[in-house]
């Protein structure tokens, strides 16, 4: 795809790496891969969720620090025939508020643990196209 991609050594907390194109743009891009099964989040790092009695409510949605970053969820296959499914901070989001309904948890009232499956994704299989729209959002008008 012409890009360079360079990770961190350390934990920095918003982004795995930063990809650069060939002028020497930059974006961050958040990455979460998985062998099998769902990947794991929090929901409260996407939505404003009250706790009331042990019943969680859902306010609404927080509002990103960046809402573009890209994100490129990565499902490791034995056969090497890897999955990657690329889709935005914003998007993620979405499907949150979509799938995490208010609710009672009975064993942990204060979880917000959420998961999304390889076919909760299906939209956004290969969409590296995402990736070319972040760098050029870039561009000097």
């Amino acid at each position: 795809m012409g890009f360079v991609a360079a990770p961190f050594a350390g934990n920095v907390p918003l982004f795995d790496l930063l990809a650069a194109d060939q002028r020497g743009f930059t974006i961050p891009i958040q990455v979460k891969t998985i062998n099998g099964g769902s990947w794991q989040y929090q929901a409260d790092t996407f939505l404003e969720i009250e706790i009331v009695d042990d019943f969680q409510h859902v306010r609404g949605v927080r509002t990103l620090l960046n809402p573009d970053l890209v994100c490129v969820f990565i499902l490791l296959r034995q056969d090497e025939r890897d999955e990657f499914y690329i889709l935005r901070n914003q998007d993620l989001q979405r499907l949150t508020f979509e799938r995490y309904k208010s609710r009672k948890r009975p064993k942990k009232p204060d979880s917000m643990h959420c998961a999304l499956r390889p076919e909760d994704l299906l939209d956004f299989r290969d969409k590296w196209q995402l990736v070319s729209e972040a760098f050029d959002k870039q561009m000097p008008n």
